[in-house]
């Protein structure tokens, strides 16, 4: 039996939540509002555009300032992709790990290719990770199965036996829709509602990243 495990990336592989909560501040403040603190954005930093300028402004999809709001912050994104964000601590030893083994792993995240390629490209992800496949790769994103299936066609390891790590419901969501094994991240942002990890009813739920090991 060949396993794999495929990852999200925000908030499972990589703290992002600094330079998107950076967009958002620098719109506040050439709104003339106060910066908002990091802890207050973070919970919002899976859900994209969407979140952050919902936690940031009170603006949902439907106010007729979200659109220009979405691309002036996807603008200011762009510009600061990877200044202050990281990789989680242990999440190299951890990959690191899965190479010596010979495991097979690869990233499915609902950011857009855009954004997702040229840091996947700095991480050096371009050349280790088996897949990557963004929000824009299928027709539907997380938590529709599609970007989980096209991503085991890719790495061509049944559904089955692929492990699907993520810090959100969607994520779990998409794993069990796809016949994965899933698992959910404590350390992770895990969105603002819908009870936290071990309310998703995901397989698996682990602490840190290196307690994935004990998985597989």
């Amino acid at each position: 039996m060949k396993r794999a495990v495929l990852f999200d990336f925000d908030g499972t592989l990589a703290d992002t939540a600094p330079d998107l909560a950076a967009a958002v501040n620098r719109m506040r403040t050439e709104r003339h509002l106060e910066a908002l603190p990091l802890a207050s954005l973070r919970p919002h930093a899976s859900s994209g555009a969407r979140g952050l300028l919902r936690a940031g402004f009170d603006v949902h999809p439907e106010h007729p300032d979200y659109e220009p709001m979405r691309l002036t912050f996807l603008d200011y994104y762009t510009q600061a992709l990877w200044v202050q964000s990281q990789l989680f601590a242990d999440v190299p030893e951890l990959l690191e790990e899965l190479d010596a083994r010979d495991i097979v792993w690869g990233i499915v995240t609902n950011k857009a290719t855009r954004f997702a390629q040229p840091i996947a490209t700095q991480l050096g992800f371009d050349t280790r990770s088996a897949c990557l496949v963004c929000g824009d790769t299928t027709a539907h994103a997380k938590p529709h199965p599609a970007p989980l299936l096209h991503a085991a066609e890719l790495i061509r390891v049944a559904p089955e036996h692929c492990l699907y790590v993520g810090d959100d419901l969607r994520d779990i969501q998409a794993a069990q829709a796809a016949g994965m094994i899933s698992v959910a991240v404590e350390y992770g942002y895990s969105g603002t509602d819908h009870g936290g990890p071990h309310a998703w009813n995901a397989d698996q739920v682990i602490a840190q990243p290196l307690d994935l090991l004990k998985l597989l």
